[in-house]
């Protein structure tokens, strides 16, 4: 997994993180103030304090911008040591800003071995001056480092949660863009193609016998509306297809293109995923079987026993070719069944023409009653 980047804050809150640290610059500057020494060696302490100050700051401006040791924090390590080492106690909490700077800016292994070297400096620096009332300063570092440490970590996490909830709104889009597509794909492929049929068969009959031509342009006026419909309800995503209402569209779509429909006496009462999953399976093998089969008999057997529901949709069709590649239609059913944990299988029958199998588990099982297909 690629490292998260990690959105800083502007440069004048991360330097407004510096400033209540600056606290512990009081005991350099007192001892500056009101040690007697040479006036050369007390401008020399104060640049060298200004300098440090400096270098610190614009370690704690990169906060979190871990790119290896840096020229500041350099300065920063080198002038606390010299400080410490040269004038005492009162220099020992610069230490404290090194445990800062390497919890600020330093790699994780890089981070505790170095505020453990400063803490343990600051302790040295107090015992060699005895000066125990000053014991709580190396305790400091350790608990300054803890502190800026678990706001990196804080921020790297709130990144990565940040980046978690991005990629999860654009798997969102994703899918719901295919849903979509998978269900404008089957409802106009289903109606385009009862349309089609019907037109055509109207047209044969115009010569002949105007009013079955009529009766059939009346079907497909009837038809275009409900494609109409149901498009729009796809769009405002509260659109489903019953089992039922399948089976009934293919009667009488098959009936009208001459084709027998021998369709189950009784449809289970189904949960509604179920329901809509077999509904859609219903609806693609009618397409599929108006587009390519040239049958002359379908049959549905529609079964569930508590546990799971089984359908199966046969034709006595001309069958698959053997080279023949699965539709976006048949692919689109496999994802609805699938995402049910159901199966879907297809492919020749027992005695020829085209077989469609959907079996999906029943969560939760309902009680079946009678419904006229």
């Amino acid at each position: 997994m690629e490292p998260v980047a990690v959105a800083r804050p502007p440069l004048w809150r991360r330097l407004a993180w510096t400033v209540p640290w600056l606290v512990f610059q009081v005991f350099p500057v007192l001892d500056l103030v009101l040690t007697p020494r040479p006036l050369l060696l007390r401008v020399l302490i104060g640049a060298a304090l200004v300098a440090f100050t400096a270098a610190y700051m614009s370690v704690l401006a990169r906060f979190n911008d871990a790119r290896g040791v840096r020229p500041d924090f350099v300065v920063v390590l080198v002038l606390a040591l010299a400080l410490s080492a040269g004038f005492g106690t009162s220099y020992a909490g610069l230490w404290i800003y090194v445990s800062a700077a390497a919890a600020a800016s330093l790699a994780e292994r890089l981070v505790w071995p170095v505020t453990g070297a400063a803490t343990l400096a600051s302790a040295v620096v107090i015992v060699s001056y005895q000066d125990w009332t000053s014991l709580f300063l190396p305790v400091l570092c350790p608990l300054t480092a803890a502190t800026l440490w678990g706001t990196r970590h804080l921020l790297t996490v709130n990144a990565e949660l940040t980046a978690a909830r991005e990629e999860l709104a654009r798997n969102a889009v994703a899918e719901e863009r295919l849903r979509f597509a998978r269900d404008l794909h089957d409802l106009l492929g289903h109606s385009l193609s009862l349309i089609a049929l019907k037109s055509e068969l109207a047209r044969r009959l115009a010569p002949v016998d105007g009013a079955r031509a009529a009766a059939e342009m009346a079907d497909v006026e009837t038809t275009a509306r409900r494609a109409l419909a149901e498009v729009r309800d796809a769009v405002s995503g509260y659109r489903q297809v019953s089992c039922g209402q399948a089976l009934a569209e293919a009667r009488s779509a098959l009936s009208g293109a001459g084709i027998a429909f021998r369709g189950p006496d009784r449809v289970p009462s189904l949960a509604g995923p179920v329901d809509a999953a077999l509904g859609w399976v219903v609806r693609e093998a009618t397409t599929n079987v108006l587009r390519h089969s040239h049958a002359r008999t379908v049959t549905v057997v529609l079964t569930e026993d508590g546990v799971s529901a089984a359908l199966t949709v046969t034709d006595d069709g001309r069958g698959p070719a053997d080279d023949t590649e699965p539709g976006s239609g048949l692919t689109g059913l496999r994802e609805r069944v699938g995402a049910l944990h159901g199966v879907l299988t297809g492919g020749a029958g027992p005695g020829g023409g085209y077989r469609l199998r959907a079996e999906v588990p029943l969560v939760p099982a309902v009680a079946s009653t009678s419904v006229t297909a």
